[in-house]
Order: C-alpha cells, then sequence, then structure tokens
C-alpha cells in the first residue's frame, strides 16, 4: 500500500504539491490524473525517494522506501523509459539492476520473456524503439516481484498490441493483490485499465474514489428520447423536474434516469422509439472537474 500524508514539496518560492493525502491500496489497477504542471511526477518521485518532501510524508508498505535495502523487491517503477544507457544490452541493464538488488540471472531472462524482449536481448538499448524501451522499463519494474508497481506514462510510444498488452498486465498484477499506480494523460487507455482514481490539480487532492464514481460525477450524462409526441413528453419531463433539451425528433434528458423517463412515458400514454442513457465518459468529467484547477503554477513538474 502507498499513502501519502500531508505531502508538500517546494522549489524556491514554487509549491509544486501541496499538503497533499490519499492513500492506494493493493488489488487494484489506480491511476493517478492531473492537468499538466498538476504535481503527478513530483509526488511520484517522492514516494520513490527521489525527492525530499518539504513537509509531511509519503511511505510503501507503511515505512519510507529509502529505508529498503534492496528497493527492487518491495517497489517496481518506470519513470522514464529513456533513463537508460543505449550503449548495453538490454541482458546487462537488468543484470546490473538485478546484481545490486541480489536477484539472480534467471529473473532476467524471465521478465525479458514476460515483456516480449528475448529476441532483442543481447541487442543494444540505443537502437530500440521507445515501445521497446518501455517494455524494458516495465521489466525492470516486474524484476523483483515487488507487491507495490509504479508507471508513469508506461505506454507512450507503444503500438496497439503493445497497449493491449500492458492493459492486461496491469490488470492481472491487480488481480494477483499487487498495489499497481498509473499516471497517464490518456484517459481512453486509463478508462479501460484504471478501477480507482488519484485526481490532483495544482498539487492539491480533488477526488480519490472510484473510475466509475468520478466520472457519474460529470454533468453531461443525460438520458436520449426518441419519440414522434416530443412536446407532450417534454412537458411531463419538466413538471417532474428533469432538464429537458428538445429537438424535432428526440429530447436530452438530464435529471432523471432511464427508469423514471420509461415511466412518465407510459403514464402520459407517449410511444418511444429510442430510450438510452449516455454516461459521462472519463475525459469529458475530467475536463469539467478539474477546470478551475489547470491553470497551474509555472515550475510544477
Amino acid at each position: 500500500m502507498i499513502e501519502v500524508i500531508g505531502l508538500t514539496k517546494r522549489y524556491g518560492g514554487k509549491t509544486a504539491v501541496d499538503d497533499l493525502s490519499f492513500t492506494v491500496r493493493p488489488g487494484h489497477v489506480t491511476g493517478f490524473l492531473g492537468p499538466n504542471g498538476a504535481g503527478k511526477t513530483t509526488t511520484l518521485r517522492v514516494i520513490l525517494g527521489l525527492d525530499a518532501p518539504t513537509s509531511g510524508a509519503a511511505t510503501v508498505g507503511g515505512v519510507l522506501f529509502g529505508s529498503h535495502r534492496r528497493g527492487l523487491h518491495h517497489v517496481g517503477a518506470l519513470l522514464d523509459a529513456q533513463q537508460v544507457h543505449g550503449g548495453r544490452s538490454a541482458t546487462a541493464h537488468l543484470t546490473a539492476l538485478a546484481r545490486s538488488n541480489g536477484i539472480g540471472r534467471r529473473r532476467v531472462a524471465e521478465v525479458l520473456a514476460e515483456v516480449g524482449l528475448t529476441d532483442a536481448a543481447h541487442r543494444r538499448v540505443g537502437g530500440f524503439s521507445l515501445g521497446m524501451k518501455q517494455r524494458l522499463g516495465i521489466a525492470a519494474a516486474l524484476l523483483g516481484d515487488p507487491p507495490v508497481l509504479m508507471f508513469d506514462e508506461p505506454i507512450n510510444g507503444m503500438d496497439p498490441e503493445g497497449v493491449r498488452w500492458v492493459r492486461h498486465l496491469f490488470r492481472r498484477l491487480a488481480a494477483e493483490g499487487r498495489t499497481v499506480f498509473l499516471s497517464s494523460h490518456l484517459m481512453t487507455e486509463m478508462e479501460h485499465t484504471a478501477d480507482h482514481l488519484v485526481v490532483i490539480g495544482q498539487g492539491r487532492l480533488i477526488a480519490a474514489e472510484p473510475l466509475r464514481v468520478f466520472a457519474d460525477r460529470g454533468t453531461r450524462r443525460r438520458v436520449t428520447v426518441r419519440t414522434p409526441q416530443t412536446a407532450v413528453l417534454a412537458a411531463a419531463l419538466t413538471a417532474a423536474g428533469a432538464t429537458v433539451d428538445t429537438a424535432p425528433d428526440h429530447l436530452a434528458v438530464r435529471g432523471l434516469s432511464a427508469e423514471r423517463v420509461g415511466a412518465l412515458a407510459f403514464t402520459n400514454a407517449v410511444e418511444l422509439h429510442e430510450l438510452t442513457t449516455r454516461t459521462t465518459s472519463l475525459e469529458e468529467a475530467f475536463m469539467e472537474i478539474t477546470a478551475g484547477h489547470a491553470d497551474h503554477l509555472a515550475g510544477s513538474r
């Protein structure tokens, strides 16, 4: 489990993270969202002990990450796939990490196979595409078989097959009882992968809740009704407290469920050709809910 408690991080006179608190629990893929400059990368760096907090704390399994002698057994992380020595082979890169964490060479071959890089194991990383470097970074995160995994934009540069593979991998890791914390700006992919969200803006917490609960907070959720009797039904729905946008052949209804709309149509003998609930997408909800938090401070990361 990851716990962030009253975390504040300042760089000079700029506040990147401001009294931030949240918990990331095992058994879920938790998405980490926020506008550019919201403080996501800074938060990840503090959790991993790469930056020291100005105040507050971030712990993994109840302790500071830096207290672990062999960190890869406790947390696996991918923050930047490009930060790897281009002159080394994939095997050499992972072997060096394994040796420093007391991990056997057999595990290197296992994670290379898991991420689909066995055939490229002895090639220099400098010749890898970005998608291949992402796979190598994921292999490094998996190397110590850790209970906690953190990824920052892990699908950048991946082709559709790679994106699908990552999605299933993260879900499987969570199903095994691990804590999976995923930062990404790709809302559609987050919607397909995560089940919980932590959303921040200007370094402060906006939401920490199941993804579907967050998406349902968007006001664009509506019921579409197609009927030849729009005027009759619109009057009945308005009287029941709904907000109704009227078009020649359909109504867009907010404030009432599809079941309630259908019941009112039946009561008023209105013929229905369509009754559909349109849920708010994650992207729509995110843009609406974070709109007041997008004017972030220069200097945030």
